[in-house]
């Protein structure tokens, strides 16, 4: 069947009326939304993890890079989005790095912040992570000074790893619902760590933040805690001990300099000598084992809810993005 010249004007009109509405709504350049997409060849991932990043469209050179480490169960892209992280990366410009555990390491792709080799320099998972560092910087010749880390979980032990093992590679971290470093260790299991937590003094902890990087002056990262107060999975012990890990890292004592509310729920500040923040604690009252968000379109909101992402009114992702200087 042939088209009549009327029909074949017609449809020609069409298509050059949709290109035009098309190049109204896409700026040149831009013809689809940025997405999570996969990275390969990072680097030798000793830990044979998978590597995926969120690069807004246009981001210029010079932006900082978040890395955001899944919980268990969890996947990157779903964590990246869900988090909140991937929205306020388009809203403020910054790149994401989104590690992805493999199920050959972990039955419940949980990140192995319990294994000793997977949370020393230049071993194992750690290393993995440190090399998708470095590869992000170089593609997008993102600034260096500025990398953070964070994660829910297991993700959130895992944050404390990097914090731990590459300290010159982060400014800061933000650990949701996870665990000191070494704590494993130094409860003598994984489940005594998340369910009891680990006797140990400030110094104690401290020390074995000390021993990950023997040698290292600083500065060391700052950090960020969210935990729930209703978590049954990571008890809030944990949120305590790592107050008392960082501060000693950072020379700092145990006693709150701040002590006030944010969104409804208790938060802390502790200060080193200098007068600096080094560590802040957010205790989510009645919140379960989770990342805490706050869905919708606000000016302080971000997230969507979901399996561990909890709708508490409050989005843990931009008050990190907010205390880190982000947006």
């Amino acid at each position: 069947m042939t088209e009549t010249r009327a029909a074949t004007f017609t449809r020609l009109v069409l298509v050059a009326l949709l290109a035009a509405l098309l190049s109204l709504v896409l700026p040149p350049g831009r013809a689809a939304a940025a997405s999570v997409q996969e990275v390969t060849g990072f680097g030798a991932n000793p830990g044979a993890l998978k590597m995926f990043r969120y690069v807004p469209d246009g981001l210029p050179a010079g932006r900082p890079v978040v890395v955001a480490l899944h919980g268990c169960t969890q996947n990157a892209a779903g964590y990246g989005t869900g988090s909140g992280w991937t929205q306020l990366a388009d809203r403020w410009g910054f790149s994401v790095v989104l590690p992805q555990q493999q199920s050959g390491n972990n039955a419940s792709s949980c990140f192995n912040w319990f294994q000793s080799g997977d949370i020393a320099r230049g071993q194992g998972e750690a290393a993995s992570v440190a090399q998708m560092v470095d590869r992000q910087l170089a593609d997008v010749s993102g600034d260096a000074s500025r990398v953070y880390v964070t994660g829910l979980s297991a993700g959130g032990g895992m944050t404390s790893v990097m914090m731990a093992a590459y300290p010159e590679k982060f400014i800061a971290g933000g650990v949701v619902a996870g665990l000191p470093y070494g704590c494993a260790q130094a409860a003598g299991s994984p489940y005594v760590c998340m369910y009891v937590g680990a006797t140990q003094s400030a110094g104690q902890w401290g020390d074995r933040v000390r021993a990950a990087r023997p040698g290292y002056g600083g500065p060391w990262p700052r950090l960020t805690v969210f935990q729930g107060t209703a978590d049954y999975t990571v008890k809030p012990v944990n949120m305590t001990d790592l107050m008392k890990q960082w501060t000693d890292v950072h020379g700092a004592d145990q006693v709150a300099d701040v002590s006030d509310s944010v969104a409804g729920y208790p938060h802390q500040a502790f200060r080193d000598g200098s007068g600096t923040v080094v560590v802040e604690t957010y205790s989510v009252t009645g919140m379960g084992h989770g990342q805490p968000v706050d869905p919708g379109s606000g000016g302080e909101q971000c997230g969507t809810a979901g399996a561990h992402v909890l709708d508490v009114n409050l989005c843990a992702a931009y008050r990190l993005g907010r205390s880190w200087g982000l947006g």
